[in-house]
């Protein structure tokens, strides 16, 4: 069993050596050589064998893994709501898929596999952060990423505002259990009101000092934004990155503020190298801003050992300038 403070130790030198390999390799070419899969990928696999694809995603040559909630130690509303929305997937299970953290752990080591990081939610982010930080502690993740802000908590400008003071709360509290807080973006928040860019006042009115960031590169082109411009702006904020391709451009109808707007997107996501996007441009620009991880993210992919292995051989092919 690990102590809190060697897990706070082993944290801040991961930490460190990710900043120094980012610093080490800016203005030479470099590989992916620490690629992670999204779980939401492959949420299919895991139910029906947990360890073996574990086994295979080490085998393929990845080296991380983001997993994705409610967990057994989730708020209960989360776990609620989990039960509806997956009534209409094509799988039922999430977070530990039945196990437990420290099961989790040992399947993780038995394949050679790393997991820096989770998705959460709001609410267990309010309620839950202590036994958060135990199950994290479990699995040796330092990162507990916001995956998306609640409708009614982002209706205008001062709801944003609200949001990102609680932000710095949380970070706060998440930074004394050894975590670092990380907001990932959807397709919302891009469209100017009264002039100001929503996400834009998040950031900018976030602490960078416990709230860092992940992008959605999918979503945030689907919002019509761009990647780089954001990447550079917010030098240092980034920490991880979704790294999705697009079959053609495409942009949603509206704000990107709901569901069936995200759903309808769906099917133009690709595998990686195989669609328009700029990868190589947008991936060296975020190993330039400071991006430690880089997690595969197709969501729910019809062909996930296809996804895999090709957006694999792609991206690890990629040299970055």
């Amino acid at each position: 069993m690990h102590t809190r403070r060697e897990f706070l130790d082993r944290t801040a030198v991961l930490g460190m050596a990710a900043a120094a390999g980012a610093i080490a390799v800016e203005g030479a070419p470099t590989r992916l050589d620490r690629l992670g899969v999204g779980l939401f990928t492959i949420p299919t696999l895991l139910e029906r064998d947990f360890a073996g694809t574990m086994k295979t995603l080490a085998a393929i040559g990845y080296k991380e893994v983001e997993t994705f909630g409610p967990y057994p130690w989730s708020a209960q509303s989360a776990q609620d709501r989990w039960k509806v929305v997956s009534q209409s997937l094509a799988f039922k299970g999430s977070g530990y898929f039945g196990r437990t953290a420290k099961e989790i752990r040992g399947i993780l080591d038995g394949a050679g596999l790393t997991s820096p990081s989770m998705h959460t939610d709001l609410e267990s982010l309010r309620t839950r952060l202590q036994p958060m930080a135990d199950a994290a502690q479990t699995l040796g993740q330092r990162y507990v990423v916001l995956p998306s802000i609640p409708p009614g908590e982002r209706e205008n400008l001062d709801g944003y505002r609200r949001m990102a003071d609680e932000l710095n709360q949380i970070g706060a509290r998440a930074a004394a259990l050894g975590l670092r807080l990380k907001y990932h973006n959807h397709g919302y928040g891009f469209r100017a009101i009264d002039g100001v860019v929503p996400f834009e006042l998040l950031v900018d009115r976030s602490d960078p000092a416990v709230v860092a960031l992940q992008m959605d590169l999918y979503w945030t082109k689907a919002a019509g934004a761009d990647p780089i411009a954001y990447l550079e702006r917010y030098k240092g904020r980034y920490k991880s990155v979704h790294v999705k391709d697009m079959v053609k451009p495409v942009r949603f109808t509206g704000d990107g503020g709901d569901a069936t707007q995200w759903i309808a997107l769906f099917p133009y996501i690709a595998d990686a190298g195989s669609g328009v996007l700029d990868l190589p441009g947008v991936l060296a620009a975020a190993r330039r801003s400071g991006v430690e991880h880089f997690f595969l993210e197709r969501d729910q992919t019809p062909t996930p050992d296809e996804t895999l292995r090709a957006s694999y051989k792609h991206l690890s092919s990629l040299a970055l300038e």
